[in-house]
């Protein structure tokens, strides 16, 4: 059997938060519970939901149901477009607790800067604030970019503790996450795997016959390597048994470089700096 211990990375306010974590984007809510369930059995003790998956209740429901002892399983989720007032930013994390029913928040994320919407920098201090009381254990962001988190740094008191962000073989954003770990901000990687556009590739194919691994694991552990956080979503319990059995394997130098070599700049999902888009 694989060994699936997954590692833990400190985040800049001494928060310990597991390295691989089971990602719930596009998981319908009838879903949930039982992939979030499948996915602690296989081992994850990490889990990742936002207020705009709506699943934030079957994932607590999940997690309640586990068996598992509450800080055994750390939870991210992430403010709504639509809650950027202050007023409504405060309202938000408790719509998040009260649909978790876990407590206190483990992570809590703005999901989007949203830069012709709002002030960013405003809603980040309502979550100042909110995680001072005790509400998140962490607060950090979701897609912000060197510019947004600039100005955060400037503004406001709280380093975010992570940004979560679009990173994959094809777009590995060398610059931002240099950037990220110059500040003491640890990168979460969305679309690990480029929500499936790299497991086709020949590259990544050869050194998976090197390895004896699949294309994404191949990909999966370059990210670890690198030292992202990572959340790959599985529908399947194969698929996320695989996708933990990262930890009995290395790419060696050449084949991370290799796999750096593949960075196309090319962007899968918005661009941070004109993606506006709230929710009615």
């Amino acid at each position: 059997m694989a060994d699936n211990t997954v590692p833990t990375i400190t985040l800049n306010n001494g928060v310990q938060i597991p390295q691989l974590g089971f990602g719930t984007f596009q998981i319908p809510p009838a879903d949930t519970k039982g992939a979030v369930l499948t996915a602690l059995e296989a081992g994850y003790r990490h889990i990742d939901t936002a207020q705009m998956y709506g699943n934030e209740k079957q994932v607590g429901e999940a997690v309640r149901e586990s068996g598992l002892a509450r800080d055994e399983v750390f939870v991210t989720s992430k403010l709504n477009n639509n809650r950027h007032d202050p007023a409504d930013a405060v309202a938000g994390i408790a719509v998040s607790i009260d649909a978790l029913d876990l407590g206190p928040l483990d992570l809590y994320l703005i999901h989007w800067p949203l830069p012709e919407v709002g002030d960013y920098v405003q809603t980040w201090r309502a979550l100042e604030g909110e995680y001072e009381t005790g509400k998140a254990r962490a607060i950090g962001v979701s897609n912000f970019q060197q510019t947004h988190l600039e100005r955060l740094f400037a503004e406001t008191a709280i380093v975010p503790a992570v940004n979560q962000i679009e990173v994959h073989p094809y777009f590995p954003q060398p610059s931002l996450r240099a950037f990220n770990t110059a500040n003491g901000v640890v990168t979460e990687a969305w679309a690990p795997i480029g929500q499936g556009a790299v497991l086709d590739d020949a590259v990544l194919a050869a050194i998976g016959a090197e390895v004896g691994r699949t294309v994404a694991q191949v990909t999966l552990r370059w990210h670890i390597q690198r030292g992202d956080i990572i959340f790959p979503k599985s529908s399947t319990a194969a698929r996320a048994a695989e996708n933990i059995a990262l930890f009995d394997f290395e790419l060696s130098d050449e084949q991370m470089s290799r796999i750096d070599a593949l960075d196309a700049n090319r962007r899968l999902g918005p661009n941070p700096d004109e993606f506006n888009v709230v929710p009615e």
